[in-house]
């Protein structure tokens, strides 16, 4: 199975609309959203939940309070803070260093696997979909993605579909680098603006870093013909396909107001965005 991973650098670049739109033409056809900070993809798909299971990758100190003699070493030790004067461990600040459990005199803090948030197996009207949902202040994003990801790929294998489509985090951090390492290819969805080239620049650089062919999609060109063109030339010394221009258009928001794709909505978006699809037939 191939598996395409849309990125973008940044946020705001219209890569999760790109995701939707390509889920149209290709259906059916796996999707994954590897954004579990912040998804949204189910915005525009509307999947029926199918399952729902608990992701849990770090742990956290417990005190016992029957077993505590209140001798304050853990205070000493917590460098951050998360131990109150009563011996209460706050949740939330608490970094699961877990130098309080095995430095404690009496062994009375238990080091216990918390749930750091949810993955889910969904069915759209295009194919499955794979997703998740980090808690607030969670941990190990990198790792849920990589969670999403493998269940990705055991629903193309189980309902023998060729490809699957990742909406992958904006960025360049730990979640991104697990959404691109070991796919096929990447698409990097990219707009005329600075932070835009800069995006792309960061997303290009993570790609070629782990040997992933990209090409380069530019979004919104119009809104400033001189920056669209300095990305394309940036894209060319990379010797990285720029293979469509997709014009400013209000289609976008106006589908997602009605949760539908932009395809599936029309206009003059839409048929940029159906070339693009058309022409990564031919990536790698």
């Amino acid at each position: 199975m191939k598996e395409l991973v849309i990125l973008s650098g940044k946020g705001g670049t219209g890569k999760t609309s790109f995701v939707a739109a390509f889920a149209t033409l290709a259906a059916p056809v796996v999707v994954a959203d590897a954004d579990v900070d912040a998804p949204d993809l189910h915005i525009l798909l509307g999947p029926e939940l199918r399952s729902r299971r608990e992701f849990r990758a770090s742990s956290e100190a417990q005190i016992r309070p029957e077993d505590c003699t209140a001798c304050g070493r853990c205070l000493e030790l917590c460098r951050f803070d998360a131990i109150s004067e009563d011996y209460v461990v706050d949740a939330t600040a608490c970094e699961g260093c877990g130098v309080c459990v095995d430095l404690c005199p009496e062994e009375a803090i238990d080091f216990v696997e918390k749930v750091a948030g949810e993955w889910y197996l969904s069915r759209t009207r295009f194919g499955p979909m794979a997703h998740a949902l980090l808690k607030p202040g969670g941990e190990n994003s990198g790792k849920l993605v990589a969670v999403v990801r493998k269940a990705a790929q055991a629903l193309a294998a189980e309902e023998k579909l060729p490809l699957i489509l990742v909406d992958g985090p904006p960025g360049v951090g730990c979640p991104v680098i697990s959404s691109v390492t070991g796919a096929t290819a990447t698409l990097i969805v990219a707009e005329p603006t600075l932070t835009g080239i800069q995006g792309f620049t960061r997303a290009a650089d993570l790609a070629a870093h782990f040997g992933v062919p990209a090409a380069v999609a530019i979004n919104k060109f119009d809104i400033h013909e001189e920056n669209a063109a300095a990305l394309a030339r940036e894209a060319e010394r990379r010797d990285i396909p720029v293979v469509g221009r997709v014009p400013y258009d209000d289609a976008f928001t106006a589908a997602q107001r009605e949760r539908k794709t932009v395809v599936e909505f029309g206009g003059a978006a839409a048929e940029a965005v159906e070339g693009i699809w058309h022409r990564l037939g031919a990536f790698p």
